[in-house]
């Protein structure tokens, strides 16, 4: 019977890195403000798109409803975050950062620019360019 290496199988090192390195970068919103990952990315996901409703939310976070709710809850409780009634369909709501919730935003973009900086300066000009294009290559032969 043909066995399988999980640990040089590319969807599972592609899994184990990005998890490795989304732990790292928890280390800092966690640090700064007291976030989950579903908080951060539901905070990020507003102060880069504007208003957007929970369905919206985690399709662009890849999170499950849950996860969203859970974050959308949490951020309102801190004032970062309000939600509004669509006129036309009440069972939807829109949700935005309050000024507050943009503050929290904008205090993060730089950290996390450099997070990514300082994570591609480990590399060489040259890894860094494939892991760029390799990337993107395996995001657009999977549709994403």
């Amino acid at each position: 019977m043909e066995t399988l290496e999980l640990e040089n199988f590319l969807p599972y090192r592609l899994y184990r890195l990005a998890d490795a390195v989304s732990r790292e970068f928890s280390k800092i919103y966690r640090a700064r403000h007291g976030l989950t990952r579903p908080e951060w990315r539901t905070l990020s996901g507003l102060g880069q798109r504007g208003t957007m409703t929970a369905t919206a939310l985690g399709e662009q976070s890849a999170m499950h409803k849950t996860k969203v709710s859970r974050a959308v809850g949490e951020l309102e409780r801190r004032r970062w975050l309000v939600r509004t009634t669509d006129e036309n369909d009440r069972r939807v709501e829109h949700l935005a950062l309050t000024k507050a919730g943009l503050a929290a935003y904008g205090e993060m973009v730089p950290l996390a620019k450099a997070f990514e900086r300082e994570l591609l300066e480990r590399l060489s000009t040259e890894e860094r360019t494939a892991i760029v294009s390799g990337v993107a290559a395996l995001e657009g032969a999977l549709g994403e």
